[in-house]
């Protein structure tokens, strides 16, 4: 069994920002692969959607939890599935490479990203991670940019360039 979980913030205020970059994304991979429709479950923090994926069942998950809360839903699922941490992905927004680059790494340092710290700090340094660029505006305090909305310009560039290639890598890797 596989994983993919996005590192997110749930509440709509936060749809269409920059550290909400995955959640898009796995609309779109969830759209493109025909998983199932996602769906709640409040006593886990979750959203899921699974499918049969390359002939194994892939599971997505959008935690319901804060960004820096997001081991909460990771040690739910974890435990509820067993899933080892060579099963799972976790993928996140970054701010240190050049824009819309996506990398993929079996283990990384969290850089300045709390989500990342925070899944580290409660597991072990050893999962797989694929992080994608969302550029930072030097104008802004870190936190008012990765929680600004993106441009209608910059939507359109996640349809058309972006999300092919993190689909290409996410399918490398699963």
């Amino acid at each position: 069994m596989k994983l993919i979980i996005w590192l997110w913030n749930p509440w709509d205020q936060y749809k269409l920002t920059r550290h909400n970059l995955g959640f898009l994304f796995l609309d779109y991979f969830a759209w493109k692969e025909n998983f199932s429709d996602f769906h709640f479950e409040s006593k886990f923090k979750w959203e899921i959607s699974n499918w049969i994926f390359e002939g194994e069942k892939t599971i997505l998950l959008k935690p319901q939890t804060f960004m820096n809360l997001s081991w909460e839903s990771l040690r739910k699922i974890i435990d509820f599935y067993k899933i080892d941490p060579e099963d799972w992905i976790v993928v996140f927004d970054d701010m240190s490479m050049d824009f819309w680059k996506v990398r993929f790494r079996d283990k990384w340092s969290a850089w300045w990203h709390n989500g990342i710290k925070d899944i580290i700090r409660h597991f072990k340094d050893d999962f797989k991670r694929i992080k994608v660029w969302v550029w930072f505006n030097s104008h802004f305090e870190v936190s008012d940019w990765v929680l600004s909305k993106f441009t209608e310009e910059e939507l359109i560039d996640l349809d058309n360039e972006v999300f092919p290639k993190i689909y290409e890598v996410l399918n490398k890797e699963i």
